[in-house]
């Protein structure tokens, strides 16, 4: 079961980079340091879009509307952070203690 706990964790900590990736890069993107028309950009951008918007859609059906201000990301790393500790918290569990 220890090992359960520990692939558990590994996928929330791949989760996090991709989220925290995804952010920096629409940043870059806003800002005009990267530029979507580089085949290389385009297609990490288009990897991360793929890979995150499903669980991003979720989100935002719950939350309400902010104008142009998307707190999907930020709702979505605040929930990996949760699961974390709830995981740590009973890894108890995981080990047979």
């Amino acid at each position: 079961m220890q090992s359960l706990f520990q692939i558990l964790m590994l996928i929330l900590d791949v989760v996090w980079f991709f989220i925290i990736a995804h952010v920096i890069m629409s940043w870059l993107i806003n800002f005009q340091v990267l530029n979507l028309r580089q085949p290389f950009v385009a297609q990490i951008w288009d990897g991360l879009n793929r890979l995150l918007e499903p669980a991003y859609a979720q989100i935002r059906r719950v939350l309400p509307q902010m104008g142009g201000l998307d707190l999907a990301p930020l709702v979505a790393l605040i929930g990996i952070y949760a699961i974390r500790i709830v995981l740590a918290n009973n890894a108890g569990l995981f080990y047979g203690y």
